[in-house]
């Protein structure tokens, strides 16, 4: 059984999204700057998964 990446750009932003929430504060590492990348991330994931892509 092999791993098939997800060919929707949506859900891959969401993908990071996802992980980069829950990573940084295991790390301890404040939001910052990196906030409002966050930000825009889950923005232009959400924005691609309502468009279908």
């Amino acid at each position: 059984m092999r791993f098939q990446p997800t060919r929707n750009l949506g859900m891959l932003l969401l993908g990071i999204w996802l992980i980069l929430t829950g990573v940084l504060p295991l790390l301890h590492l404040g939001l910052g700057e990196l906030g409002i990348v966050m930000q825009l991330l889950a923005i232009v994931a959400g924005a691609l998964i309502v468009l279908g892509r």
